[in-house]
């Protein structure tokens, strides 16, 4: 972990402590079978107390976005590789990983805290109160910049990032499953306070939430 003077970050402006996480690498390797994670895989809405470790919260990012191949090629296909997704993690109990928001980058597979502090229960009040988000030792958000995308295929880009977040998401439930893990997405927010909460920029959009912990 680095750790650097504070920085303004997203519209609160808000004044944090920037710390930097360097993640375990991922493996791409493993024992169950992807027809098997297809079969087995369901939603998961309750979680035992269990915390979670850093390599698998190192695993979960790499599924969603991280880089796999030398070409700077990630695991979700893109329109045009232009990777209009951003993905943060809401992590509250994870070994290793101190209490916050955390923004992932895919190039040096590391995190960047934008948030000190456990903002579980902002997420699940942002979420229709749905309890259950706060339980979770972490959840993920994945974010969109349809300007990325839009800047070269126009009024096509909003499906075309559409059609990237199931990708994303559907990575993130196989390779959940995987670890033993479980989630599932969640849509319902209300997006001015996710907005606020994850301190996001004025071109991004949260599109999903997907709670992570062990299954109950």
């Amino acid at each position: 972990m680095t750790l650097a003077t504070g920085c303004t970050l997203g519209d609160a402006a808000i004044q944090e402590i920037q710390m930097e996480v360097q993640l375990p690498r991922p493996s791409t390797t493993g024992s169950l079978s992807l027809e098997e994670a297809i079969q087995r895989r369901r939603s998961v809405r309750e979680f035992t107390s269990d915390s979670l470790g850093l390599a698998a919260v190192s695993q979960l990012l790499w599924a969603a976005q991280g880089i796999s191949d030398d070409r700077g090629l990630r695991t979700v296909p893109s329109a045009g590789a232009l990777y209009p997704l951003e993905v943060l993690v809401v992590a509250g109990a994870v070994k290793g990983l101190p209490a916050g928001i955390y923004r992932y980058r895919p190039l040096g597979h590391r995190l960047e805290r934008v948030r000190q502090g456990d903002h579980r229960r902002e997420i699940a009040r942002g979420a229709l109160d749905q309890r259950w988000i706060a339980e979770a030792p972490m959840t993920i958000l994945v974010v969109a910049v349809p300007s990325r995308t839009r800047a070269r295929y126009g009024a096509r880009a909003e499906r075309y990032v559409h059609m990237e977040v199931g990708h994303a998401a559907q990575n993130l439930y196989l390779q959940a499953e995987a670890l033993e893990l479980g989630t599932t997405v969640v849509g319902a927010f209300r997006e001015d306070a996710i907005t606020a909460t994850a301190a996001l920029r004025p071109d991004e959009s949260p599109m999903i939430l997907l709670p992570v912990g062990v299954p109950r």
